[in-house]
């Protein structure tokens, strides 16, 4: 079931995603090489308890295998749901960083690919490329379309970089829990898949590989890496269905205050 959301309850999503978003930078403050993954996740959930927030990951899942950390943090070749822990970053490396927040019943969940030092072009190249596919599946987002103008708008371009398109993993609803439908994928047809109708909530998340589009489940039980061990790139923004754009909930401007990245959206008016 598709839940529209009230103007109220996207005041209330929005305060999550904004909190998401700036717990988010407060990890950006200490990536670089030699900082072990742990610490970064500890950072996280002190801040984000501070801000009368509980992190949406920790716990998450089935008795007996529950995600354990506040954050998913996905290094290099790991797509998603990596698990913090004693890995030191590296020079050249790129780490995916992935945040849900709860917060007065409402749920917001964002994701950015940091770089470490120096990257190499291929993967400067993979960042971009997944960055724009992201804008340019939500810039679909409106009242009227389909869910698969997102998912062809995102698969298109990505592909036409000549990067792989991840096909396990989608985006999907979220308010009152992280998790809710419609299904957003990454791939697909235009004009197919569920209506787009205003008041909408969506985690748009591409997921995209140097190489192959296959993965595979570590004995984790939790971490996804690509089939082909290459790296991969993951983006993620919360945003609401409505007449003529979509509006974004949770925005990367906190991070770019902090690494002094600017984020090029000029594709986005031409």
């Amino acid at each position: 079931m598709i839940l529209l959301k009230s103007e109220q309850e996207i005041d209330k999503m929005r305060i999550s995603a904004q909190l998401v978003s700036k717990t988010l930078a407060e990890v950006a403050k200490h990536i670089k090489p030699g900082v072990a993954t742990g610490y970064l996740d500890r950072v996280a959930e002190e801040y984000i308890v501070k801000n009368d927030g509980r992190p949406a990951f920790k716990g998450y899942g089935h008795p007996g295998n529950q995600f354990p950390a506040s954050l998913c943090i996905s290094v290099n070749e790991e797509v998603v749901h990596g698990i913090p822990g004693s890995y030191e970053l590296k020079n050249g490396d790129i780490v995916s960083i992935d945040c849900g927040i709860e917060k007065d019943g409402y749920f917001g969940d964002s994701a950015y690919t940091f770089i470490v030092g120096e990257i190499s072009d291929t993967n400067r190249k993979l960042l971009d490329t997944t960055m724009k596919a992201l804008y340019l599946g939500i810039e679909q987002a409106v009242h009227g379309n389909s869910i698969g103008d997102m998912s062809y708008a995102i698969q298109n371009y990505s592909e036409s970089q000549g990067f792989g398109v991840v096909r396990d993993l989608v985006g999907h609803g979220l308010g009152k829990n992280l998790h809710e439908d419609p299904s957003v994928p990454n791939f697909g047809k235009k004009g197919r898949g569920e209506r787009l109708r205003s008041g909408m909530t969506l985690a748009v998340e591409p997921m995209i590989n140097t190489g192959t589009h296959r993965v595979k489940t570590l004995k984790d039980g939790w971490t996804i890496v690509t089939a082909d061990m290459k790296p991969s790139a993951h983006y993620e923004h919360d945003i609401v269905v409505r007449e003529g754009s979509a509006e974004i909930l949770s925005t990367f401007a906190y991070i770019e205050e902090i690494t002094n990245i600017a984020i090029d959206n000029n594709f986005l008016n031409g």
